[in-house]
């Protein structure tokens, strides 16, 4: 039997036992999914001359499946938010304005432009690679579910670049946004000491505000480097202070960039074994990130307590309504600056106790400002294909 037909037999037969989608809807699926599996393994060289063609379509099939799966037990919406987290998460380091530094909020709102723009080409490769019509939209939860999938795909394809290197085909996308983004006005620092615009010769005293306006801009990116580096030597320290040194090397190649099978080349490691690393890895970051040295951390993001957590004003509107009294006096203590040891008193509990519900507290703010509690702008994931 052909392998097309074997992955359309697993693909349909598991789509019908585990959706309540319609036959025919079913089968269109199975259908583009069996092809596309047809279409890798036909044309890796890899795969060709491993002699076992069979095993990685019905592999490809399987991973087909689960991603699919895992969207379409999200739904709609919590699909869509996840996998804007997702793709935010790849690109945060790689969007910015040129020679500008950007804040949290600023990178987020840079982030949401520029998957808007994605999210339209990755349907337009789903209609191009599914030999699909060019007025074809997802309608039904299964085919978005599809199309999630396939965008998730999509977004870490790894394009191969000049000497031997590659990269995920989001990234290269992010890069090229970046750079497409307009640039500060550069003004000479001498007529602007004198008020003089270099297009009319016309005494003013607005270049002298805009020399003032990009030397606080330099200072800040020079800030933000600082503080980016010291987070990056603490993370290292508190890991190889808790004999944690591989994650920290881990950590470390993650830092170049390195593609994943790199990074398990070099640590020696099997695919399962890395997967394992890097789930422990996140355990501790989020442990230095929430208790250890949240304080470092939340600067660096401009998220502190001084900038609300990083929440907008409905953000933390929603943030406030949902803490305990017991939580309100605790966010309005650390707000006056006081130590854990005077929280404890004036609560009536243990250290270890305000550190554990600060913790928590400081979760509860990611998951607001990531979209997990409240409802989405429009903008804020992927719009309806």
């Amino acid at each position: 039997m052909p392998i097309v037909e074997i992955t359309f037999n697993l693909i349909y037969q598991e789509l019908r036992r585990l959706t309540t989608a319609s036959e025919s809807h079913c089968r269109a699926v199975a259908d583009r999914l069996a092809v596309e599996v047809d279409r890798i393994c036909t044309e890796s060289q890899r795969i060709q001359a491993s002699g076992e063609i069979e095993t990685w379509a019905i592999s490809l099939a399987r991973h087909r499946l689960n991603q699919c799966f895992k969207y379409y037990r999200l739904g709609s919406r919590q699909g869509r938010i996840e996998l804007h987290s997702t793709l935010s998460a790849v690109v945060y380091r790689y969007i910015s304005r040129a020679n500008v530094p950007a804040s949290y909020q600023a990178r987020l709102t840079l982030i949401e432009d520029f998957l808007q723009g994605f999210y339209i080409e990755t349907l337009n490769a789903l209609r191009r690679e599914a030999v699909l019509p060019a007025t074809y939209q997802p309608r039904t939860l299964l085919e978005l579910a599809e199309y999630m999938a396939f965008s998730e795909r999509y977004a870490k394809r790894r394009i191969v670049l000049p000497r031997r290197r590659s990269q995920q085909l989001i990234i290269l996308r992010a890069q090229t946004f970046s750079q497409q983004q307009p640039q500060e006005t550069l003004v000479d620092i001498e007529q602007a000491a004198e008020g003089v615009m270099i297009e009319d010769n016309v005494r003013t005293g607005m270049p002298l505000h805009q020399v003032r306006e990009k030397m606080v801009t330099q200072d800040r990116s020079n800030a933000g480097e600082t503080l980016r580096r010291k987070v990056i030597q603490e993370l290292l320290d508190y890991l190889t202070e808790r004999q944690q040194q591989d994650c920290a090397d881990y950590f470390s190649l993650r830092l170049q960039d390195l593609p994943t099978q790199e990074i398990e080349r070099i640590l020696g490691l099997s695919s399962r074994q890395r997967d394992y690393l890097q789930q422990r890895f996140k355990y501790h970051l989020i442990r230095f990130a929430l208790s250890h040295r949240w304080q470092l951390v939340h600067e660096w993001l401009e998220a502190d307590l001084d900038n609300n957590l990083g929440l907008l004003p409905q953000e933390w509107a929603v943030f406030r309504e949902r803490l305990t009294v017991q939580q309100i006096a605790l966010l309005q203590l650390k707000q006056h600056s006081s130590t854990d040891g005077e929280i404890a008193q004036a609560l009536g509990c243990t250290v270890s106790q305000v550190q554990r519900q600060w913790s928590k507290l400081l979760q509860q703010a990611w998951e607001v400002r990531n979209g997990a509690v409240t409802p989405l702008k429009i903008s804020s994931a992927p719009p309806k294909p």
